[in-house]
């Protein structure tokens, strides 16, 4: 569920398929019934992408077409997974998978580990952080907090975009990084960490990604047993897939073709972490086939919100901005952004926290307010302002809901009472459901005023608060529930991670707000240098940033304030000026030289039929033989060696054993296991070849032109008998 969803809590579930359609637009219900072969569908901010795939879930479960056991559904954060098992609980399709890559990985690999490797999968690190810390120690090199956060970030870009150690300082420059040390160092830096790693017998949350596409690259017996699973694959927020998640997805999906994606190039806000939005913009070049479907209805926010929306992405350039949807508001009129420059930062916090304090005294619920900054730093100043003004509020980005000690000791108190409740005199005189539960709360700090002030003992009654809110609706959607039935409905929930909406203004940064969504937005900071940040120089950089401040603004249904300061401290120097991005949208400013033309409408683009030209997804290949007898070869193993099994071997016995002793060698360098270097097949075709050419080297299956890069040198130095030169490893 988002930060504030109108609709009712606990609808009843659709009688039957069809019924499942009625309320999709006729885009979206297009997306519910394409369920064969590849579908991308373009959304833009508040179209209902996430009832559009739901709901395409739910209506090809219910109606026979799929298996819910059969259908793996991928996102990036564990509370959109968590949302999405929700709504798929509410229409009816429960069995879906409905995870983010990482957990789907990592449940894949606790699973064929033994089978795989053997042993017991290696414990996972919650944060690296420590471990990078004693990487740096170990190297006598020493980082301050923040480079220690920046280091350890560039170790994560490096690893989801599939760099080595040794590839580290190539990698970066290509891709523009500015790294926060000299890349030879943070090269060093990552190397000593992974091999820390293997001493400590860890691995990281990449790694997880990284070993489940190994082992399915390896293993052909397990990726066959995965792919049996999983028939029919969606994914939610594509434009955010790294090039290793993209390589995971391909080994789900083998060669087949069930896939679903959804996602918006104009909301790429993560790319410092090594996200892309090339995949979801090439998907009609990889799936000639494709059905594509554009959802440009925007249910979300009011025409006036949606305009600044709309004239923020019209003076953008580049790839994205070429795919940009125009959206089209379907809500009524509403009032006009309100702009607002203040001397100085705290006096905008300030100017902030009355207005949202006037606000709820004028009857908007607290939960239904946000305010936006662009850095976690800003959020202090916010957090005073609002306690000054007696304004409850909760950080993003905090404690999961149900993970928070009071609703623990809550749920426990809650969960008693249901089993012996006929003992419990705090339930003596009370009968229905909101009573039972605000007597059982009362017992654990609630009380039916808020507690003055806030801090510590104002959130944990906010917490409280929700689940007598909750109890109120369940009550209101099923008058005879129980307080057993109560329980039970939490326990679904924390299984989802789908918490009730908690009472106080919302704080987040930016990049925390996405995929959320509230009726008063307050979008503070708006100033060069902080949007676009300072460190924001190339030209996809500062593109990124206005895509970043787009999000904000289309966070907003009803209202938006756009604010920022001239200094940032009362008596500075007023040096700074509003965020470029505003030119020609805010009243009395002149329109920054853009592109010319509209983005897309809506609608639907179908496949190329089977008689329709077309390049095929991968070039057509002629037919492995056996290089001894001539039999076409259809066994992975046997293609990798090009001869039959059976046949004989001309392999050189002593060439394999010194790849094989080279190999240990790089492994143990690298800190992966053998199999990520070469497989013993790729060693052996490798030794009966005996290439004396990059090219011949090259045309072996197995030998990738990554692995090409690293290894090349080495391994054809080997074949001439010579000793590698240690140097073009992933050390």
């Amino acid at each position: 569920m988002t930060a504030a969803t109108h609709s009712s809590l606990f609808p009843q579930a659709p009688e039957t398929a069809d019924a499942v359609l009625e309320g999709l637009d006729p885009e979206q219900r297009e997306v519910a019934t394409a369920l064969h072969g590849p579908v991308c569908v373009l959304a833009g901010a508040g179209t209902g992408k996430t009832r559009a795939i739901t709901h395409r879930i739910a209506y090809g479960v219910r109606a026979g077409i799929l298996h819910p056991a059969s259908v793996l559904a991928v996102t990036f954060t564990n509370r959109a997974a968590g949302e999405m098992r929700g709504r798929l609980r509410q229409l009816g399709a429960q069995g879906v998978q409905a995870r983010t890559f990482h957990s789907a990985a990592l449940r894949q690999l606790q699973y064929f580990w033994p089978k795989a490797i053997g042993g017991s999968l290696p414990r996972l690190v919650d944060r690296k952080i420590q471990l990078v810390a004693d990487a740096a120690a170990a190297l006598g090199t020493r980082l301050d907090r923040n480079e220690l956060r920046d280091v350890t970030a560039e170790i994560e870009w490096s690893k989801v975009t599939q760099t080595v150690p040794a590839d580290y300082p190539y990698a970066a420059a290509k891709a523009g990084r500015e790294a926060p040390r000299d890349p030879a160092e943070i090269a060093h830096l990552y190397a000593a960490y992974e091999d820390l790693k293997r001493d400590r017998a860890v691995i990281d949350f990449e790694d997880v990604l990284l070993l489940t596409v190994a082992v399915l690259q390896d293993r052909h017996d397990i990726a066959d047993q995965v792919r049996t699973q999983y028939q029919h694959f969606v994914v939610d927020e594509y434009q955010d897939v790294s090039p290793l998640q993209q390589r995971l997805l391909d080994l789900w999906l083998g060669d087949r073709d069930n896939l679903c994606v959804v996602g918006d190039a104009s909301q790429t806000i993560y790319s410092f972490t090594g996200a892309t939005p090339d995949h979801l913009l090439d998907f009609r070049a990889r799936h000639p086939g494709a059905t594509v479907v554009k959802l440009v209805r925007d249910y979300r926010s009011t025409p006036q919100v949606v305009r600044l929306a709309n004239g923020l992405l019209a003076q953008a350039r580049g790839r994205a901005a070429d795919h940009r949807l125009e959206l089209v508001s379907q809500r009524a009129q509403g009032p006009e952004p309100v702009y607002i420059e203040y001397t100085d930062e705290p006096a905008e916090a300030e100017g902030a926290a009355r207005r949202i304090r006037e606000l709820i005294d004028a009857g908007v619920p607290a939960a239904e307010i946000a305010v936006l900054f662009r850095t976690n730093s800003q959020s202090e100043t916010y957090e005073q302002a609002l306690a000054d003004a007696g304004v409850p509020y909760q950080l993003r980005g905090a404690e999961r809901f149900f993970d928070r000690p009071e609703i623990r000791k809550a749920g426990i108190a809650l969960r008693g009472a249901a089993r012996f409740g006929g003992n419990d005199s705090l339930l003596d005189d009370v009968v229905d459901l909101p009573s039972q539960v605000r007597a059982v709360l009362s017992g654990e700090g609630w009380t039916s005023e808020p507690p003055a002030g806030s801090g510590a003992v104002r959130e944990r009654w906010e917490s409280l608060a929700a689940l007598v809110a909750l109890a109120h609706d369940l009550a209101a959607a099923r008058p005879r529930a129980t307080l057993a039935d109560f329980v039970a409905e939490l326990d679904e929930r924390a299984n989802a991670q789908h918490a009730p909406t908690v009472q106080g203004v919302t704080l987040a940064s930016l990049h925390a707000a996405k995929g959320l969504e509230w009726d008063v937005v307050f979008l503070v900071g708006v100033a060069e240098g902080m949007l676009p940040i300072t460190y924001a120089r190339t030209d996809e950089q500062i593109e990124e940033e206005r895509r970043l401040l787009y999000v904000g603004v289309t966070r907003a249904r009803e209202r938006l304030h756009v604010s920022w300061a001239l200094s940032r401290s009362p008596g500075g120097r007023p040096s700074r000026r509003p965020s470029r991005f505003l030119d020609g949208l805010r009243p009395g400013t002149t329109p920054t030289v853009g592109r010319s033309g509209s983005g897309a409408g809506g609608g639907v683009e179908r496949g190329v039929t089977a008689s329709a030209p077309a390049v095929p997804r991968r070039a057509q290949r002629t037919p492995a033989r056996c290089r001894v007898c001539g039999r076409t070869l259809t066994d992975a193993g046997e293609m990798k060696l090009m001869r039959c099994a059976d046949c004989p071997s001309d392999m050189d016995e002593g060439l394999y054993e010194r790849l094989r002793e080279w190999r240990a060698v790089q492994a143990g360098h690298s800190g992966q296991p053998d199999f990520c270097v070469f497989t013993d097949r790729t060693l052996m075709a490798i030794a009966e070849a005996c290439p004396e050419s990059s090219a011949e080297l090259a045309r072996i299956p197995g030998v990738l032109s990554r692995k090409l890069r690293s290894y090349g040198a080495d391994v054809l130095a080997i074949c001439a008998g010579q000793e590698p030169g240690g140097d073009d490893g992933d050390d």
